[in-house]
């Protein structure tokens, strides 16, 4: 740890918070914490804006990302960005090269103003690539000298933190103890501790992490149930490392989106619901997400069969059979095998495959419930969407989903949870799945209350604006 840095003084300092106004615009964490470090200013509590402002403004962020894929990541990293240039804060964007069979959202960043440097030689999966993504990485970090290096997903927090680390100590000055001042972030917008690989490949990657996150300054996740499970049960970090705000290394920050872009979602409704060929009875279950073995939708397959086969039509209040159609939303490399398990499953005339779609403020309105069945995530991007189109939910209850789902009953006695915002069930359990779904089906007036609690928590907790303002 550098001499400069002391992390025990890390707390948020009173003034900064007056400066998170139009006044100055924006006050991340991270680089209070280091002007505070810097500057005797700020150390000893006399807070000024104006001298504030100005230090901010002379430094640099340099961002890093494995790849800029459809996700929660690629648009997080993109906001950031935007908003820490507005703010008068140089800050570059560093990606990898989205592979093939995986979908291409660049084009969200350029939307933003951010132009990202591409290294073509980083990418997900191990290989002798990395020791040139370093290199190249550190030449970087060289020419541009930045004050934050704020790494992104497992990958590029291993190249992203090794290059710095390197970047931080390879100076002559070294020698009489004044390593290069640079402070390290790193964001976990999800782990790769489980479901992911099998057991020693697994712990070699739990390994690397414990090893990097003793050369971090802070580490970011995005939910409370991911630093228990990143922290407490899987052992990452010191203890006080992942402040939850004032608790040391650990920051906790939720995800964040652009809201605006939902508010109109009623009146977009039958549109999009015609657009996929609905009836006006028909009760339309989504899932949105890349075709991916860690999003399981060969489960949501297995649980579509089993609600048709135990369940069937559903008589509405006409008395006539309302059909349950169930939509998949999203491309990928298991696209053939899933459209062949749904006809070996006899789901020709239920599942309606409408490939990749950018248009979530027109998609999300025309479902009426939106299924999640992933085995390992995050704060999945796809609920949070979901809930600000005021869609209750069914999900797997793994990783951040937790918090999305809101209080739940803990009397319950059946194999599901009956949450604020929708239904639980753990994994592979199709019963409860098919069941949990059937119990959402039959109750509208219960479907509509839980999205507008959905709708309202995510107004509090998940704004973009929010989310630029921590």
């Amino acid at each position: 740890m550098r001499a400069w840095f002391n992390p025990s003084k890390l707390t948020r300092p009173p003034g900064p918070a007056l400066c998170q106004s139009s006044e100055f615009g924006v006050a991340p964490l991270a680089l209070t914490e280091l002007l505070q470090s810097q500057s005797p200013v700020l150390t000893h509590g006399a807070i000024n804006c104006r001298v504030l402002r100005t230090l901010v403004q002379k430094m640099k962020v340099v961002r890093v990302i494995a790849r800029l894929n459809m996700g929660g990541p690629a648009r997080h990293v993109a906001w950031l960005t935007a908003a820490t240039q507005r703010a008068g804060i140089e800050s570059l964007l560093v990606a990898g090269v989205v592979p093939p069979g995986e979908d291409d959202m660049t084009y969200f960043a350029l939307e933003q103003g951010v132009t990202p440097v591409i290294i073509p030689e980083m990418s997900r999966e191990i290989s002798a690539k990395d020791v040139l993504t370093v290199w190249k990485l550190f030449r970087l970090f060289l020419r541009e000298r930045p004050d934050i290096i704020h790494t992104h997903t497992a990958k590029a927090g291993t190249v992203g933190r090794v290059a710095g680390w390197f970047y931080r100590w390879l100076t002559p000055s070294t020698l009489v103890g004044r390593p290069r001042r640079c402070f390290f972030v790193h964001t976990y917008h999800g782990h790769i501790f489980h479901s992911y690989y099998g057991p020693f490949k697994t712990k070699l990657f739990l390994t690397i992490e414990k090893i990097l996150a003793r050369m971090t300054d802070r580490v970011v996740v995005i939910s409370q149930q991911q630093y228990n499970e990143i922290h407490k049960e899987f052992g990452v970090g010191r203890g006080g490392q992942f402040a939850l705000i004032q608790e040391g290394q650990f920051a906790i920050i939720p995800l964040g989106l652009d809201l605006k872009i939902y508010s109109q979602w009623e009146k977009w409704r039958q549109a999009a619901r015609n657009d996929l060929g609905l009836r006006a009875t028909d009760l339309a279950v989504g899932i949105v997400g890349r075709l991916t073995e860690i999003k399981n939708h060969a489960f949501f397959l297995k649980a579509a069969a089993r609600y048709k086969q135990s369940f069937g039509l559903v008589e509405t209040a006409s008395g006539e059979g309302q059909r349950i159609r169930f939509i998949i939303i999203g491309d990928g490399q298991l696209r053939h095998p899933l459209e062949e398990q749904a006809r070996a499953l006899g789901l020709e005339d239920d599942v309606i495959f409408t490939g990749l779609r950018n248009d979530p403020e027109n998609f999300y309105s025309a479902l009426d419930v939106v299924a999640l069945t992933s085995l390992n995530e995050g704060t999945p991007l796809t609920l949070i969407e979901a809930l600000a189109n005021a869609r209750p939910v069914i999900a797997t209850a793994v990783g951040g989903v937790v918090d999305l789902l809101g209080s739940c009953d803990p009397t319950a006695t059946e194999s599901y949870v009956i949450c604020e915002h929708g239904i639980g069930v753990k994994s592979h359990d199709v019963d409860a799945f098919s069941h949990g779904l059937k119990f959402l089906v039959e109750r509208g007036t219960l479907r509509r209350e839980m999205g507008e609690r959905g709708r309202a928590f995510v107004e509090r907790s998940h704004s973009k604006e929010r989310l630029v303002a921590d």
